[in-house]
């Protein structure tokens, strides 16, 4: 039954808005933190969490890509869907670069955005956007409400498919007359999808197939990717590696789901990955990938790609198996069930310690190194001072570009879920805004956001947000006055030409953070790094610090375009 909402109806007892029962299945699904920017289509939605006691909290932020970058931060550390909820037009647009970043990154999010009323859907009205056809290819399901009824189901839906099999982000687009308009409160939230039904256990055969071609292997490698952490599998990754002494490498995103300081981790592979971690891949006879979905920063060039090697492939979506690389021995599961499975399994490992040696070898002759300087400083170093201060135990969020890739290299991860940043899309302006996400999702753990000064620019305006409530973000600006990525891209491959990456004009960011209320540093000098870090990381607030750092430095070792995976530039003995 329906309630023309034109009519003055005092809600109370059984008559509630549509609005309403939006709150009341967030309240089900034991959502704790909410994100958003309030505008007209959703002003029923405001005025419903105004009214409605919640048991939840919303952060307003100061701009739509910082709610749904801070509910990427919140979802990625705490394992629970990221909501987010922005206005028809602009606000729903403002959005697209985070969905897109969550579906590359297989982030739990649900989305409410607000849309014009569905009479006048259609006719470029004030504020429309076809939020439904600017993002079927960017989320992994979305809806547009037609009926109040309707919408307690869709919501629990919702819900479901984010947090279910691979992760990602659900849209669901509420018309401003459906979250408006009065009805009874007796709808029925009971769904069934037929049609989505996630593969969780491994099928037998193929686990008896992988422990065969794992028994005859002598050069076995496991490639660990974030399925691992999704699924948290990280404790059973562990146990195997251990148990047949099998030595791991990670993605960029598989980082901490095996701890870095183990000896059997050869670090990160890929485009920026250790000398021995590429090594091993391209010398493997099997390659187990556990949650990683062979992109083309891990592989090069594909024709290099683990060449010699069997290639068995674990993962909870079909549809990345044999999706860039051949794969000889698929293994449809969730990585958890997967390992649990080959666990139970007896195996007859052969004698691979030459295999073992050769790549402990490989970790000592070849590290990761730099060239250190006292001012500006190295920004290697300043990073292992991040780690050695903080004893390797923060939750870290970075931006995209060079300072990523040495917090990657020389911030060794040994816990799960404490890595934040942009995979697949590669998203300047994630780091901070993640950082305010995974201090409001852990709010007694230590979250250090480094990140670049052109990304920090990009995002700077939620320093309300953490002054506002006081969240202790540790904000560390990897300052080369430069696009510092760019600017190694155009020294290698481009002569040296600088096209608009080098910044002349940076703001003090001591004077920005302090405009903002936040306390703010700047250090120039190695002798005072410590000292500083030291203090701001037991500082009970927010702070803001700009290291100056050499400009042209560069990150490696590095897989130039179209090379194969062991054709590393930049690697020293």
């Amino acid at each position: 039954m329906k309630v023309d909402a034109s009519r003055e109806v005092e809600v109370k007892g059984k008559l509630v808005t549509g609005a309403d029962i939006l709150v009341k299945t967030l309240i089900d699904a034991d959502v704790d933190t909410v994100f958003g920017y309030p505008g007209g289509a959703v002003l029923p939605i405001y005025d419903a969490l105004y009214r409605n006691e919640t048991p939840f909290e919303h952060i307003l932020s100061r701009h739509e890509q910082g709610s749904i970058h801070a509910a990427e931060g919140y979802a990625r550390v705490t394992g629970k869907p990221g909501v987010v909820i922005a206005t028809s037009g602009p606000g729903a647009t403002n959005l697209i670069t985070g969905i897109t970043d969550a579906m590359m990154d297989s982030l739990p999010l649900v989305i409410f955005t607000g849309q014009v009323a569905k009479n006048v859907i259609g006719t470029d009205a004030f504020q429309e956007a076809d939020i439904m056809g600017l993002t079927t290819p960017i989320t992994k399901y979305n809806y547009q409400v037609n009926e109040i009824a309707d919408l307690p189901r869709i919501v629990k839906e919702a819900f479901h498919i984010a947090s279910t099999g691979r992760p990602g982000p659900v849209v669901v687009d509420i018309p401003k007359n459906i979250s408006a308009n009065i009805t009874l409160d007796d709808y029925e939230d009971d769904f069934y999808l037929p049609g989505y039904q996630p593969t969780i256990n491994p099928n037998p055969m193929q686990i008896i197939k992988l422990a065969d071609a794992l028994s005859r292997a002598k050069r076995p490698l496991l490639l660990i990717g974030a399925g691992t952490l999704f699924a948290n599998a990280s404790e059973e990754l562990k146990q195997f590696a251990e148990k047949y002494q099998l030595p791991v490498t990670s993605t960029l995103l598989g980082l901490g789901s095996f701890p870095g300081s183990n000896g059997l981790s050869l670090g990160m592979a890929g485009m920026h990955g250790t000398y021995a971690a590429n090594m091993a891949i391209y010398e493997s006879d099997l390659l187990i990938n556990i949650g990683a979905r062979f992109d083309d920063r891990l592989t090069g060039n594909i024709e290099h790609f683990a060449p010699s090697a069997k290639v068995a492939h674990i993962d909870i979506d079909p549809a990345e198996i044999g999706k860039n690389i051949a794969t000889h021995i698929p293994v449809v599961a969730d990585a958890k069930k997967a390992l649990i499975a080959l666990l139970n399994t007896k195996i007859e490992m052969q004698n691979h310690q030459e295999w073992m040696d050769k790549l402990q070898q490989n970790k000592k002759e070849y590290p990761l190194w730099y060239e250190r300087t006292e001012t500006p400083l190295s920004p290697q170093w300043l990073i292992e001072q991040v780690y050695n201060v903080s004893k390797g135990e923060a939750i870290v969020t970075t931006d995209v570009g060079q300072h990523q890739m040495w917090a990657a290299q020389f911030y060794t991860f040994d816990k799960p879920n404490n890595w934040v940043t942009s995979g697949g899309l590669g998203t300047m302006g994630f780091g901070f805004p993640a950082a305010v996400g995974a201090q409001l999702g852990r709010p007694d753990d230590l979250v250090i956001s480094i990140v670049g000064d052109g990304g920090f620019q990009m995002m700077f305006q939620e320093l309300s947000v953490v002054k506002q409530r006081n969240l202790p973000v540790k904000i560390i600006i990897v300052n080369n006055e430069a696009l510092g990525m760019v600017r190694q891209w155009q020294e290698s491959f481009y002569e040296e030409r600088y096209s608009e990456s080098l910044f002349s004009d940076n703001p003090d960011f001591v004077k920005l953070a302090e405009s903002y209320g936040i306390r703010g540093v700047r250090v120039e000098n190695e002798k005072d790094v410590i000292k500083t870090l030291e203090d701001i990381f037991s500082y009970d607030g927010p702070v803001v610090a700009d290291f100056r750092v050499v400009r042209k430095t560069s990150v490696y070792p590095m897989i130039a375009p179209g090379k194969g995976i062991h054709e590393m530039v930049g690697v020293r003995k």
